[in-house]
């Protein structure tokens, strides 16, 4: 043992320990950490290393690998011991493999045969390891291959295996919930096990299934009653007391499933009220678990349906907290309260000095929870002390998250419970000036709304003295340095709208602070863009009252500026201003009249339904339908995109089967022959194409329009697929709208059964003792928080103020409106006649375009020869229709088809080919034998009367006399 070291370890292990500890720095402890490893790095890989010597090394590469550094070269060591008979290295190599492997390390698939041999051990210690294992290191891929034999230890003989395998459940169900779905009735079962430790263990699995359904667990509710009655009694073995409390553990948690089941359950949270009365009395509150305890006692009684004795056992203990010495105690006392108060506001009166102390407290973090109680608890009667709170609050903190929180809670407040627009507009002025840029755009959208619609009475009067002191105010607030983007756009809105309404204020001296605005702000096109409009509204005011507006040289210049502005939009506005400028007073009052932001919009038209005769008219000339910008680009359907992917990736495959041979068809019928085609139809689609051409031409349009105007043959090539390169843009497909619904949900509020007792106030502090020490000022700031018990808290809606006018509240979105106007695109007018030879159609030939018997065999000798090109009247390709190519080889029309039936155009090519025919001079030079030649040569042979057939007489009869 002495050269050993005291724990069976070398001397050098436990020197290693200890300069790790006197290091004096983070480098100094990495030098040594680094030496570590390279020397762990040469023994390890030393033959024949003894198995003790080996153990010995894992630790100190666990030590290693807690200190941040790799040890990932000694992994495969830690898995090897895991095989081992002996009980310590096995251990050992668990202990290792669960701190350096996580759940997805390539080395997992290695220990989970070592695993399910481990769980089948007679040891239970090996089990325990094992198990211990698997609650660390199987996945979900890996749940299946030990999931049967965890499921059978839950009948282990030893606790300690049923509560391991209990976990193990646990994890499996936290991991992949399917996997375990069937096994859900083993921990109701194992809640009834005879060892508090495998009960308690069941409990946490227990706790995550209630609270995804609790209604399926309400059958358990006079179990856990039971439960919680027998460990609160100290039924339990004595090995389950901490700080002399029974089992305070497996109590929280049994309180915080109770409180979930007996959540607006009258029936459920009768079978409670007993055990937590019991709990109240007998809990000790001199220690931190003691009140660990009764805080959760009080959640619960906040939660479940409300009993009016508990109740005021709870505010008793609530009272405790608050008036103890502890930060951390008075925290919990503030967040019981916040619990309570949901139920009786009035709790909070009894304990409002309380709440003040917490105020103004030096500990920011019980500061925090004490504003999240005020604004619980915030009403018309006390909204303006609270807001003003927290706005000073606000103004004091850093913290831009935390800053954020305050401002909008201070909005919402003000919407809320605003007893003046004078004041709401007052605060928002303040949140706006030191919270602007964190605030919402909407919050200044609503400012505008409120100062333009006024009381919402019809007292003008009164509207005319809210638009001037938001006006006074905004002026005085310009001098200020640093002000909120979103605000100075409120400032220029109002100024604009307001400045000279009342004659307080002359026009130059507005149109002066509104340049000084843009050019202080000069990067910002959204405030220049505001103070464009509100220079624009002063002049087109001042004009329409017939005073002559003369800019200022500032103004000027400023409009001169924007004029030549990269932004569009500021543009546009300078251009405005101009035109408006030049206009009479008549003009300028229609175009802009004087405070017109609350007039009604009259209904308009989403679809521009006036436009459909002129798409229809568009489209019918030739023009393309609308393509949403999307399917532009070429991106398909990503609903499709999956299923597309998987199918192009299964059609990736060799083909091995042979080609078909060409079919004959029917000669061209009366109507590819007579009627004419479009010159674009010439090229069509092939009909046989690969998988992923033929899942593709789903998305694709089967037709396009082309330009009438266009002569000669075209190709076609929107519809076509390319093979390489970005794919064409699809056609737009009628999509189906989907109807959202939408559920409201409301909040059921219970109504307490009484309210606290005076022998609950004496508990609290001694009234007269108290009120004796309590300054005359924090007793006027607690009756401006707390206010008379009789107030009613009756929020004010945000639309108090006034409705604003011309909303629609339909939901319907306005359809995308291009060059089409209707849902679906008018139906173009199709001739009758079948589809034109296909000339780039490579692959098997479709019926309709290859005539039955091949047309060069019946040409070659049998027609005479053509005529020269330039005798061909192209009188025809000047017409919209383009000729069958076919009939220019014909002598004559085809059978069955008069020749009066023809088109023109036909009959004329068909004329000049028969005269060009008859008045050749030269034969054409055809490769191959001249059947003309043969049959003239045949004629002659029988004028002459030798034949090569044996009915000829004469001949036979001269020859042989």
């Amino acid at each position: 043992m002495g050269s050993q070291g005291g724990w069976g370890q070398s001397k050098e292990f436990l020197d290693l320990v200890k300069s790790i500890g006197e290091a004096r720095s983070k480098a100094e402890e990495d030098r040594i950490i680094l030496r570590e490893i390279e020397t762990l790095k040469r023994r390890i890989a030393e033959p024949d290393v003894p198995r003790r010597k080996m153990k010995e090394y894992l630790i100190r590469l666990v030590y290693v690998e807690m200190l941040g550094h790799d040890a990932s070269f000694g992994y495969i060591h830690a898995v090897k011991m895991t095989h081992d008979d002996s009980l310590l290295l096995k251990r050992t190599g668990y202990l290792a493999v669960t701190l350096f492997l996580n759940e997805d390390h390539d080395l997992i698939i290695l220990i989970v045969n070592t695993i399910q041999k481990d769980l089948r051990s007679d040891n239970y210690l090996v089990v325990c390891a094992a198990l211990t294992a698997v609650c660390k290191l199987i996945n979900e891929e890996t749940i299946p291959a030990v999931l049967p034999q965890v499921v059978e230890l839950l009948g282990h003989s030893k606790e300690a295996v049923r509560k391991k395998a209990v976990l193990a459940l646990h994890r499996f169900y936290q991991r992949a919930p399917n996997s375990v779905s069937h096994l859900i009735s083993n921990f109701r079962k194992r809640l009834c096990d005879n060892d508090p430790g495998v009960m308690g263990a069941t409990l946490c699995p227990l706790f995550d299934l209630i609270k995804e359904d609790i209604n399926s667990y309400k059958d358990l509710v006079v179990s856990f009653v039971s439960i919680l009655k027998q460990v609160a009694e100290r039924r339990l073995p004595k090995t389950y007391d901490y700080h002399q409390m029974p089992a305070p553990f497996i109590q929280i948690k049994l309180l915080k499933i109770l409180a979930l089941l007996g959540g607006g359950d009258k029936q459920a949270s009768g079978h409670m009220y007993t055990v937590l009365g019991d709990i109240f009395r007998k809990v000790e509150a001199s220690s931190n678990i003691g009140n660990a305890v009764l805080y959760e006692c009080i959640c619960c009684v906040s939660s479940i349906y409300p009993s009016p004795k508990l109740l005021e056992t709870a505010v008793d203990a609530t009272s405790r907290f608050l008036k103890s010495d502890s930060h951390n105690l008075k925290y919990m006392g503030i967040d019981a309260l916040g619990r309570l108060i949901k139920i009786n506001p009035d709790i909070a009166e009894e304990h409002q000095l309380a709440v003040i102390d917490c105020l103004e407290d030096p500990d920011d973090t019980l500061k925090r929870k004490t504003f999240e109680l005020l604004y619980k608890m915030t009403k018309s009667s006390n909204v303006e002390v609270i807001v003003d709170r927290m706005i000073d609050y606000m103004i004091s903190i850093n913290d831009n998250h935390y800053k954020t929180e305050i401002a909008s809670r201070c909005v919402e407040l003000a919407e809320q419970f605003a007893p003046s627009n004078q004041w709401f507009i007052q605060t928002m002025n303040k949140v706006f000036e030191h919270a602007g840029d964190l605030v919402n755009v909407r919050v200044a959208h609503n400012l505008m709304r409120l100062i333009a619609e006024g009381f919402g009475e019809d007292d003008e009067g009164a509207d005319s003295q809210l638009r001037s002191s938001a006006v006074d105010s905004y002026l005085h607030i310009l001098g200020e340095p640093k002000l909120p983007s979103v605000f100075l756009q409120v400032i220029c809105w109002v100024l604009g709208e307001y400045g000279t309404a009342d004659g307080k204020y002359s026009a130059s001296y507005i149109l002066g602070k509104l340049c000084d605005v843009a050019e202080a702000h000069s990067t910002d096109d959204t405030v220049k863009a505001y103070t464009t409009s509100a220079i624009m509204k002063i002049c087109a005011f001042e004009i329409a009252v017939g005073r002559k507006v003369e800019l200022l040289p500032e103004c000027q210049s400023l409009i001169d500026e924007l004029s030549a502005s990269h932004s569009t939009d500021l543009q546009q506005r300078a251009y405005e201003l101009q035109a408006l400028l030049g206009l009479d007073s008549q003009a300028v009052e229609s175009v802009m009249p004087l405070d017109a932001s609350c007039e009604d919009i009259e209904q308009i038209d989403k679809n521009l339904s006036f436009l459909d005769s002129f798409v229809i008219q568009s489209i019918e000339k030739g023009a393309r339908p609308y393509i949403p910008e999307n399917e532009r680009s070429g991106m398909f359907n990503i609903g499709n995109f999956r299923s597309q992917y998987q199918h192009e990736a299964s059609s990736h495959s060799l083909r091995f089967e042979a080609y078909e041979l060409p079919k004959p068809s029917p000669p061209p019928t009366v109507a590819q022959v007579a009627l004419p085609l479009p010159t674009t139809d010439l090229v069509q689609m092939p009909e046989q194409t690969y998988p992923r051409e033929t899942h593709q031409a789903a998305n694709l349009p089967s037709a396009t329009h082309a330009s009438s105007a266009d002569f000669g043959v075209k190709l076609r090539l929107e519809g076509v697929q390319r093979k390489w390169g970005r794919p064409t843009y699809s056609s737009p497909s009628a999509s189906s709208s989907s109807s959202t619904q939408k559920t409201a949900n409301g909040a059921t509020h219970l109504d307490g059964g009484g309210t606290a007792s005076s022998q609950t106030r004496d508990s609290f502090y001694d009234s007269r003792r108290q009120q004796a020490e309590v300054s005359a000022e924090k007793q006027k700031l607690a009756a401006s928080l707390f206010g008379a018990s009789t107030v009613k808290s009756e929020k004010r809606q945000p639309s108090a103020h006034k409705t604003p006018k011309g909303i629609s509240t339909s939901t319907e979105k306005p359809a995308v409106k291009g060059a089409i106007s209707s849902s679906e695109p008018p139906k173009e007018k199709t001739l009758p006649s079948s589809p034109p030879p296909d000339l780039l159609d490579l692959g098997e030939p479709t019926p309709a375009s290859i005539p039955s018997v091949d047309p060069f065999k019946q040409l070659e000798g049998l027609l005479g020869p053509t005529s020269a090109p330039s005798a061909i009247d192209h009188s025809s390709a000047a017409g919209p229709k383009a000729p069958d190519l076919m009939a220019l080889y014909a002598d004559a029309p085809p059978a069955g088809v008069s020749s009066g039936s023809l088109n023109p155009a036909l009959a004329d090519m068909y004329t000049v080919n028969k005269n060009s025919h008859e008045t050749a001079n030269v034969a054409a030079v055809k490769k191959g034998p001249n059947l003309q030649d043969s049959l003239q040569k045949d004629a002659t042979a029988r004028q002459v009367g030798v034949t090569p057939t044996g009915n000829n007489p004469n001949l036979f009869s001269d020859l042989l006399g």
